[in-house]
């Protein structure tokens, strides 16, 4: 039901290598654009591609921007740096005179972020440094916790946001690059205003591209916009890291939540992201507060989560997502024993002022008509996929096979929660459309014979007009 996003890197950038990824559960390819060329990207599309054609799968493939980011310039050697240490940060170009106790930063504004009293966090929090001085082209501080320092970290101020464009100009190549290997979502990258998500959703429709923009959340300024961010896009992604050295680390698992059940309102999807098994990159077991962060992301109802260096770079790609399929599976099993659980229940937005999609209700009584006959799957036939993602946002306890005779669309449909998607031929006639999909759940081993299953549809024709329908069907 849960989804999983893998992200592909040296180890499994290979076909073998992801098509064993993909029978061990992984739904959705990540691409991070902060690493690789595009030749070496558009490899890994063209086996994506290859994975997909030969029947079995439908992957998606997310593209990951990298964002404006700052770091710290190259070093000759890693610097240890100690408790109480004075440590300065500059914008200065002239490195070949700074002592240990200097690192430039690749962004000349710093200076003008920074202030007195400000938290730098490097990576983080692996190291930390407060600010007690800024002058035109230093920002002065003394290391709280020590560490070591090696070349281009990544430095974030707490409680603050860098006073760069959300979209860069390499965004924008890697964007175009995305445009035209057709991707099917891309994550944008330090999202801080709704005008952000809309100025790269203009530019997709004004181009012809249909792919879905998720918001990551991972900035201050993020969190004081949510909900307008999150109306905005087309879905989400709580990139944990990030946001945990912007806000209080203790308030990031009370962000995520907020964005869940925002974007179950929104019926739009979720990703948990950043160190859901962090340990097993270097080891073969997940620690015991792994496994419950992926139990929780999954009852709060994120439709997915993510593998970031366990998948890209770690020494147990497949144990790391045996171990989250494994986990998030078992959640949906045992709480699908109870008979009321949020997991399986819609969220509602009951806002004032806010009306409800008529065909919600068509949704909501194929879900619960499927529960109470304990059908073996919802069979939703989809054009554009807005009444797929009405039927996922209802949480049946069945698998839903959404059929659509777009292409695109079924990659699209990957990351829903509870979708399984596949291309079908619609007919003008409802009933031969009907068995041809009976025909595909049989041969996908999805249905067997004697089974219940739940069709609906708010877009089968029968003599030049749209049905909305809700059947069951005993598959012979």
């Amino acid at each position: 039901m849960s989804k999983i996003v893998c992200t592909i890197g040296p180890k499994t950038c290979d076909v073998n290598s992801m098509e064993t990824l993909a029978e061990t559960g992984m739904d959705v390819v990540r691409l991070n654009m902060s690493h690789g060329t595009h030749d070496w990207h558009q490899q890994v599309i063209e086996n994506v591609r290859e994975i997909n054609a030969r029947g079995v799968f439908n992957l998606g493939i997310l593209l990951d921007t990298k964002g404006p980011e700052v770091r710290s310039g190259d070093l000759r050697a890693p610097i240890t740096v100690s408790r109480g240490q004075r440590f300065v940060w500059t914008i200065r170009k002239d490195i070949e005179t700074f002592d240990d106790n200097t690192v430039d930063v690749s962004y000349d504004d710093f200076v003008k972020d920074v202030h007195v009293g400000d938290t730098l966090l490097v990576d983080g929090g692996m190291c930390s440094f407060l600010v007690t001085e800024v002058t035109d082209t230093d920002v002065i501080s003394k290391c709280i916790d020590g560490g070591t320092l090696t070349s281009r970290r990544h430095l974030n101020v707490r409680g603050k946001s860098a006073s760069l464009p959300a979209i860069t100009e390499k965004d924008w190549e890697d964007i175009k690059f995305g445009m035209q290997n057709n991707v099917d979502f891309y994550a944008l990258s330090f999202v801080k205003h709704e005008d952000d998500v809309a100025l790269l959703k203009e530019y997709l429709r004004d181009n012809g591209c249909k792919a879905l923009v998720l918001s990551k959340i991972e900035s201050a300024d993020a969190v004081k916009r949510l909900r307008p961010i999150l109306e905005e896009s087309d879905g989400a992604m709580v990139a944990r890291g990030d946001l945990g050295a912007e806000i209080a680390i203790e308030d990031v698992p009370l962000v995520q939540d907020e964005i869940v059940n925002i974007n179950r309102q929104l019926r739009r999807p979720t990703i948990v992201a950043t160190h859901m098994l962090e340990s097993m990159i270097s080891y073969p077991q997940p620690t015991r507060a792994e496994v419950a962060d992926i139990t929780e992301a999954v009852r709060q109802g994120a439709d997915a989560t993510m593998l970031s260096g366990e998948t890209a770079n770690g020494s147990y790609p497949y144990k790391a997502l045996t171990v989250m399929a494994t986990v998030a599976e078992s959640v949906v099993s045992q709480d699908s024993a109870l008979s009321e659980n949020d997991l399986f229940s819609p969220v509602i937005d009951t806002r004032e002022g806010r009306s409800q999609d008529p065909r919600f209700d068509l949704a909501y009584g194929a879900s619960t008509l499927a529960s109470r006959l304990n059908v073996a799957a919802i069979v939703v036939f989809t054009r554009v996929g807005t009444y797929a993602k009405l039927v996922a946002s209802t949480r049946p306890r069945c698998p839903i096979v959404a059929l659509t005779p777009d292409e695109d669309l079924v990659r699209r449909l990957t990351l829903l929660w509870g979708v399984k998607p596949f291309r079908l031929d619609f007919s003008g006639d409802p009933e031969e459309t009907i068995s041809n999909a009976i025909n595909l759940l049989l041969e996908k081993g999805l249905t067997s014979t004697g089974d219940n299953i739940v069709i609906t549809s708010d877009m089968l024709v029968k003599e030049n007009n749209k049905v909305n329908t809700i059947q069951v069907r005993r598959v012979h």
